[in-house]
């Protein structure tokens, strides 16, 4: 099914963007849609919708700043539990091959 609609999408695009005739067809389409956004009963809904998602955003947006101080705030305060200072003298890896070793054959 899928395989079909993927062909159709192709013929449809190749027809769209390869024949003079399906040019003037997409030509058409976007006449339409300029039309169609720019209509009175569109742009009401658009500015509704505008500010629906303004005000979800001023609202949501407090909560996330509030949540990312609160993460931070425990994962400061988590830190110093995790990985106590008080041991004064760190420990000292050496290294398992020094430079030596990784080239024998050179000197």
């Amino acid at each position: 099914m899928i395989k079909r609609v993927v062909f159709v999408a192709g013929v449809t695009a190749g027809y769209l963007f390869g024949t003079p005739s399906g040019r003037r067809q997409l030509d058409k389409m976007k006449v339409w849609a300029v039309d169609v956004w720019h209509d009175p009963r569109v742009q009401e809904y658009v500015q509704e919708y505008e500010a629906q998602a303004a005000a979800f955003a001023k609202k949501q947006g407090a909560a996330v700043w509030e949540k990312a101080v609160d993460s931070a705030k425990s994962a400061v305060s988590s830190s110093t539990t995790k990985y106590p200072t008080d041991d004064v003298s760190p420990t000292v890896v050496e290294p398992l091959v020094d430079a030596d070793d990784a080239n024998p054959g050179q000197r």
